[in-house]
């Protein structure tokens, strides 16, 4: 499993957010009427123009810039004992899953475990907590012999490098996900983006 586990190279990116002259301008053009500046005036621009340095700076940063570059993932035949064993010791709430060629087929998160392990009332982390010490024994059993490409959520939900952290952001609202796989043109994987990469980057207020 060493292989599996080898992260690639992690990049830090550090964004800052500046009104250029062109947000003030638009913000200007946004208050409608004949502008006879005074400091009212002038929070009122401001606060148009941050607005646009938000959307534009959510346009403008690319997947790239933000995402995690040290991925830990784990291949379709990757046993879940394991998987679950990666992400334990990481400390992580998902993988990729790849298969043989390297392409990102799947991705695991802590869900996917949950949901396949005993039932619907169960299916609940307090439900497992619950479950154990009513002493109904240790509901991982019936996936204790699978394997990730048994439970992965398929076909995965992935993003380029020069996708935008504005696109990232509405697929993570629109998916209800946490994190997107980094791919190449050819499905290799190169990095990952977590809501915790996004508000790292200080791109949701």
């Amino acid at each position: 499993m060493a292989s599996e586990k080898t992260p690639l190279q992690k990049k830090d990116a550090s964004l800052c957010l500046e009104v250029s002259d062109s947000d003030i301008y638009e913000a200007m053009k946004d208050i409608p009427g004949y502008l006879d500046i005074t400091t009212a005036d002038l929070k009122e621009i401001f606060r148009f123009a941050y607005r646009h340095a938000i959307d534009r700076l959510r346009r403008s940063v690319k997947a790239a810039d933000i995402m995690t570059r040290a991925v830990y993932f784990v291949k379709t035949h990757t046993p879940l004992r394991d998987v679950a064993e990666i992400m334990a010791a990481k400390r992580i709430a998902g993988v990729p899953v790849l298969d043989d060629a390297e392409s990102v087929v799947g991705i695991i998160s802590e869900k996917d475990f949950l949901a396949h392990m005993g039932n619907a009332d169960t299916a609940h982390v307090m439900g497992i907590i619950s479950a154990c010490l009513e002493g109904k024994g240790c509901l991982a059993a019936p996936i204790r012999s699978k394997k990730a490409s048994d439970i992965m959520a398929s076909p995965a939900i992935t993003v380029y490098e020069d996708t935008s952290a504005f696109e990232i952001i509405g697929l993570f609202n629109d998916r209800n996900i946490n994190r997107v796989p980094v791919v190449d043109s050819s499905g290799k994987l190169t990095g990952i983006v977590s809501r915790a990469d996004i508000l790292r980057a200080q791109l949701v207020k």
